[in-house]
């Protein structure tokens, strides 16, 4: 809670303490309604200022006039408390309000860091750290192992393992030599690189593909359009109307020549005002919205905006990502095949001869090896670049490697029918199998799809970049009805056209990535959601709703948290307004007393308000 919000609570709780202790208070007439302004004032100064402010600049009715109107008209009935008490719950709305905006903004900000914070610059042999915009075309700048490259260059010295799964899509990651071509966004995992730069920051790959989605802001949902809409015509409607009550009838009585009751049409008119105040709407509909997305927040999942959760409300097409969305891009070491020797003995020799490599696929054989790593036994060490490694591990000759390095060696080997990377093994010029590493599913992935499913999701897509193989295997284990593999980035582009062209138009389609290369599909999609804690800052940026744990059982979630807030947001607006339209109708009939103006403004509002609070219980949604 900032400082801001913490006043604001702090005048809730004295306001409302005075309010009580005065309704208690055996005091009448002017000293009464001399204590009843301390809380007004107290609570609805800001209010006040508002609407003078809108009166001075000629824009006259909005929200803040119609409150104070309706609040004064109600002191001025000598109704205190209930004036004070208006301007109270609306407040308290705001509190709300302006807390469940302010979380879920500090969220999405804590989350994100979509620029480079610096390039390494060599000056008289030391690295400068320099701001990446001032970098001009064809600076030399040093990126380190673990750093990502901040600007397009090409490499002019050093040899490297970059990792390109945020910009690709791909599962693996790249080598990369003096003479290669590199774009911002990729991550240097191993060797020093000396890059040129080819482009400015400004025009470099991650600032294009951010530029495409930075101007995608935060917009109000229709429901609460309708209510501005609304508020817009209701409010110099009803100030006409009750205007028009207290003068018209009694001039007109006056003009027959029977008794005029100016008093009797006077009160009328200001019970008009007091029931015309349309708190329950102008609180309770941005409440239920932030109320769901503060819902959905406490769930790990993180709406931008109240139209995000509306639309979301509405998906029925799903379209995923392949690699770190519904799989962990993360691989490990899934059989050992066509050995000849142990299964033990084969990852042994594999772990030592790559064991100078800091490449995922020789962590993912030291990692299945399990034993320290003894650098004594190996001596020889070769990589062979795009082939594998040789080496001599306890002075046996070892090959570990692709198809290419068995056929460099002159080694029959035996194919894979396993979906995977291949590693394969010769010891002393002899083929002893092959090593399959894999990505491995994310544990809810296949649940995810079913409760999607279960959801009323109409059709479920997946799009990657991998091969035909790996994609439709992966599709195949998680129940997804349609995939298409081995696209570039814009391929994913065309093919939500596609999809979009497919469905009508109130059907809503969702695109679940996490990479750099996603951004685009993101924006373009209906709704787009990143994963959160390993995805991209660019997804994270381009995308609507954000997975804090990335987990894809999420989805679900997160559909029926929206589902359910725009029912509960419906619910308020039918209550709401058809109250109010009964209350006003018997008002000006003179039917209506004050305390059914009390209820149709205050009661509603508070049933309103609590019915908006519902969307905050989504736990067992």
């Amino acid at each position: 809670m900032n400082k801001k919000q913490k006043k604001m609570l702090i005048r809730i709780i004295v306001a409302a303490v005075l309010i009580v202790l005065f309704s208690k208070l055996p005091i009448d007439g002017y000293v009464r309604f001399g204590l009843f302004m301390i809380p007004y004032l107290v609570i609805g100064y800001d209010i006040l200022q508002k609407a003078f402010k809108g009166i001075r600049n000629k824009q006259v009715f909005d929200e803040n006039f119609l409150m104070a109107v309706a609040t004064v008209g109600a002191i001025l009935l000598g109704d205190y408390s209930e004036g004070v008490a208006v301007m109270l719950f609306y407040q308290i709305g705001e509190l709300f309000q302006s807390y469940a905006v302010g979380k879920s903004r500090r969220n999405i900000s804590e989350l994100m860091d979509i620029r480079p914070d610096y390039a390494n610059i060599e000056v008289d042999g030391k690295l400068e750290q320099v701001d990446p915009d001032e970098v001009e075309i064809g600076t030399v700048i040093v990126v380190q192992p673990g750093e990502k490259v901040p600007i397009d260059g090409v490499i002019i010295d050093g040899v490297s393992t970059l990792n390109t799964s945020a910009l690709t899509g791909e599962s693996l990651p790249r080598d990369a030599k003096a003479g290669d071509e590199v774009i911002s966004g990729c991550i240097n995992m191993t060797g020093v690189l000396k890059i040129r730069t080819i482009r400015e920051f400004g025009e470099s790959t991650v600032s294009k593909i951010l530029e495409l989605v930075e101007n995608s802001s935060s917009r109000k949902s229709k429901s609460e359009n309708f209510i501005s809409k609304f508020a817009k015509y209701y409010t110099p409607v009803v100030c006409y109307g009750a205007l028009a009550l207290a003068f018209i009838p009694p001039i007109v009585l006056l003009i027959m020549g029977k008794p005029t009751m100016w008093g009797d049409w006077i009160y009328r008119a200001l019970t008009f005002l007091v029931i015309s105040c349309p708190c329950a709407l102008v609180i309770s509909i941005p409440l239920s919205f932030f109320a769901g997305i503060g819902g959905a927040s406490n769930q790990g999942v993180l709406v931008k905006g109240s139209n995000y959760l509306e639309t979301l409300a509405q998906t029925s097409y799903v379209v995923f990502d392949k690699t770190g969305t519904m799989t962990q891009g993360v691989f490990e070491v899934s059989g050992v095949h066509h050995n000849e020797i142990s299964d033990e003995k084969l990852l042994e020799y594999a772990a030592l001869a790559e064991c100078s490599s800091s490449h995922p696929i020789s962590k993912s054989l030291q990692k299945a090896y399990g034993k320290p790593i003894d650098r004594n036994r190996v001596t020889d060490i070769e990589e062979i670049s795009g082939n594998g490694v040789t080496a001599k591990v306890d002075g046996i000759s070892v090959a570990a490697g692709n198809a290419k390095l068995m056929k460099r060696l002159g080694i029959s080997y035996q194919e894979c029918h396993h979906v995977g990377t291949v590693i394969h093994m010769a010891v002393d010029g002899k083929y002893e199998g092959h090593i399959l590493i894999s990505d491995i599913l994310k544990p809810h992935a296949k649940e995810a799809i079913a409760e999607l499913k279960k959801a009323g999701i109409k059709k479920t897509v997946m799009l990657t970049g991998d091969s035909k193989r790996v994609a439709d295997q992966v599709a195949k284990e998680l129940g997804i009805g349609e995939v298409y593999s081995e696209l570039l980035p814009a391929d994913k582009v065309s093919k939500v056209e596609e999809l979009l062209h497919q469905k009508s138009e109130k059907e809503k389609l969702a695109f679940v990535g996490d990479g750099i290369n996603d951004a685009p599909v993101l924006s373009r999609a209906d709704i787009g959601i990143a994963m959160g804690a390993l995805g991209s800052d660019a997804a994270i940026e381009a995308a609507d709703i954000v997975l804090m744990d990335d987990d894809p059982l999420k989805i679900s979630k997160a559909i029926k948290i929206a589902r359910k807030c725009i029912h509960i947001v419906y619910e308020n607006i039918y209550f709401a307004i058809g109250i109010k339209i009964l209350c006003l109708i018997l008002g000006a009939l003179g039917i209506a007393n004050m305390w059914m103006a009390i209820f149709a403004d205050v009661g509603v509002m508070i049933i309103a308000v609590l019915n908006a609070i519902r969307t905050l219980f989504v736990k067992n949604l």
